[in-house]
């Protein structure tokens, strides 16, 4: 991968040209592409409304506009304040991406990023190229019930992410992706980072965890039981032995 950075008229674009050899800002809404259909989900997986596929052919990149979320969310909905160009979200995923893909690391290949100032403020964009046959792991236990080996292999490939120092902001049951073969892949590094083993480890594993019980409250149906997580746990520290 080699990085490009194309500037306009009121921030920058950061962009692969081996994978986007020309860039615009109208790549970067539905009306720049051919395709464009917006993401949505069961059991709110969907996200906020602010990720679509977009492409010259159908599903071809994902296209991400960064909202806030939480309670800041509902009163300053995409809106940041701008610290440097090297401090804004789409262009630190994108350097972040950009490493694990070139380690082979199950996430999405990072295509381009932009930032658009407004005075002391910035909105940001990101667009990685679309991951075949992925749903999220919220989806994938609603339609099917997972055997033991399943739960292992979840748990093996979270710890070969934290291996990697690999902190994830926001590790939960829809950023966690599983393809057709039944491989992990992990979405959306948003305010995530690399860094030295510690507290945080356990950290994520917790959310992840909250994650999927709430999914259970969502539907008491789902494939979800305290005998899976353990399954998941087992996984993660005899991945963690063996390292």
């Amino acid at each position: 991968m080699t990085e490009t950075v194309k500037r306009t008229k009121d921030g920058a674009i950061l962009y692969d040209k081996g994978i986007i050899n020309q860039i615009s800002p109208e790549r970067f809404t539905a009306g720049g592409w051919e395709h464009a259909e917006v993401l949505t989900g069961a059991l709110r997986s969907g996200g906020r409304g602010n990720t679509m596929f977009v492409g010259n052919t159908p599903r071809q990149f994902v296209l991400r506009h960064y909202r806030r979320g939480g309670l800041l969310g509902k009163i300053v909905k995409d809106s940041y304040i701008f610290t440097g160009e090297d401090l804004t979200r789409s262009f630190m995923e994108w350097r972040l991406l950009e490493v694990l893909a070139m380690k082979n690391m199950n996430v999405p290949r990072p295509a381009a990023a932009r930032f658009c100032r407004s005075g002391v403020f910035y909105t940001a964009d990101l667009i990685t190229v679309c991951i075949p046959d992925v749903i999220s792991l919220s989806q994938y236990i609603a339609i099917k019930d997972c055997d033991d080996a399943f739960w292992w292999s979840v748990g093996r490939s979270i710890w070969k992410f934290h291996e990697a120092g690999v902190y994830h902001s926001d590790m939960n049951a829809y950023n966690v992706q599983v393809d057709k073969d039944g491989d992990i892949w992990m979405l959306d590094f948003d305010k995530s980072s690399l860094k030295s083993p510690g507290s945080w480890q356990q950290e994520t594993l917790n959310r992840l965890h909250r994650s999927l019980l709430k999914i259970f409250e969502l539907n008491p149906k789902i494939n979800f039981h305290t005998a899976n997580w353990n399954e998941l746990l087992k996984g993660y520290l005899d991945a963690s032995k063996s390292a």
